[in-house]
């Protein structure tokens, strides 16, 4: 991420503001919530809030530096528990199956930063750029410890992306398991290469 998104929150505050407008952003949209209502959900001052995060922007990038943070862990999670990198591969569809699960899920955080937020403020943008760029470096090098053709990677994050906006419009975790059965047929054939 950033160095200007990146923002250790060394305070109770700080965390609640962010768990706060995570919960209500996330629920309800970026540009649906203004300061005030967070402020309110966080049970700080304004005056706080502003000290905490001088603006919007900032308290956004710090809300999408904690949903990035929370997607490694429970990737990183999932494919720890796997027997092999092959297995590790699917284990990510699986880790989406169980997020589009959640009743709370709501799609990709990035996808929606980006999608309300993304010309407003450019480094919105960039930081969903680098959230997704994480996640392909990730399966890239899961596929290389497979011992599959580098090709195969885009082709698997592109599997879990659709996934995940499939998911979110239609209110159903079926893609994450149709998205592992193309990967399945997609890693078979690339390890059989």
């Amino acid at each position: 991420m950033t160095v200007a998104a990146s923002r250790t929150l060394a305070n109770d505050t700080a965390a609640r503001i962010v768990a706060a407008a995570d919960v209500l952003y996330y629920a309800r949209g970026f540009q649906a919530v203004g300061m005030d209502e967070v402020r309110s959900a966080a049970g700080v001052s304004l005056k706080k809030l502003y000290q905490e995060f001088p603006s919007k922007e900032a308290l956004v990038l710090a809300v999408l530096e904690a949903r990035h943070e929370m997607w490694e862990s429970g990737v990183t999670s999932a494919v720890s528990h796997a027997a092999n990198a092959r297995d590790g591969l699917l284990a990510i569809y699986d880790y989406l199956s169980s997020w589009f699960s959640d009743e709370s899920f709501r799609g990709c955080g990035f996808i929606n930063a980006f999608g309300e937020l993304g010309t407003v403020f450019p480094s919105v943008a960039e930081m969903a750029r680098e959230h997704k760029e994480s996640f392909q470096r990730d399966v890239a090098a899961l596929v290389a410890r497979a011992g599959a053709d580098a090709s195969l990677a885009p082709q698997l994050a592109l599997l879990a992306e659709g996934a995940q906006t499939t998911a979110a419009i239609s209110g159903s975790a079926e893609s994450a398991r149709h998205a592992r059965a193309a990967a399945e047929v997609l890693i078979e054939a690339a390890l059989a290469r």
